[in-house]
């Protein structure tokens, strides 16, 4: 069995080259967590010309609500939620310069297709290991809509962070690969 690669974010959009769907991986860096409400907002302040909370190039997007933080820790339970959710945002996110995405299940084509065109990558967490999420993540600060509560955009910086390449720049795909080699057996 193989090491996972370890990546750190900040030169993510030149790993994004050479990661292959199925590589494991340990992240380490700058992440922005990030769901539909948080999204819905961010697309209205592109589309009126605003300032967004985070610049998207070269940025990282985890689709988590974190639960609040216990006593002496930076973030509680901090699971992947359902990536679908924020397909519609996600292709202009991409063609913006966002880089990379983490979160758990399926994308549309037009998201494939996004991450394709942008040399970027989807990275899948395993959901119901919120405990062991929150583990790698040092540091947690919300940055922008903070009425949105565990939905607020926060700026977390995780250290060795495990997730898997699910969906490559190359056209890699692991939930169309991981089917068909099933269907094989």
């Amino acid at each position: 069995m193989s090491e996972p690669l370890r990546i750190d974010i900040s030169g993510l959009r030149e790993a994004a080259k050479t990661l292959k769907a199925g590589d494991k991986v340990l992240l380490t860096g700058t992440v922005y967590t990030s769901r539909d409400a948080a999204h819905k907002r961010i697309r209205a302040l592109l589309d009126e010309g605003k300032e967004i909370p985070y610049d998207l190039k070269d940025a990282v997007i985890y689709y988590a609500g974190p639960t609040p933080a216990p006593e002496g820790k930076p973030i509680g339970s901090c699971g992947p939620t359902t990536s679908g959710r924020m397909d519609r945002f996600a292709p202009g996110f991409l063609d913006l310069g966002l880089v990379g995405m983490i979160g758990k299940g399926e994308r549309s084509q037009e998201v494939c297709d996004a991450i394709v065109r942008n040399g970027a990558v989807y990275f899948c967490a395993v959901g119901g290991c919120g405990a062991l999420a929150a583990s790698r993540i040092k540091s947690c600060e919300v940055i922008a809509f903070d009425d949105l509560g565990c939905e607020s955009v926060k700026r977390l910086y995780v250290e060795d962070f495990p997730a898997v390449v699910t969906i490559d720049c190359h056209g890699g795909n692991v939930f169309k690969s991981g089917r068909a080699e099933y269907a094989n057996i």
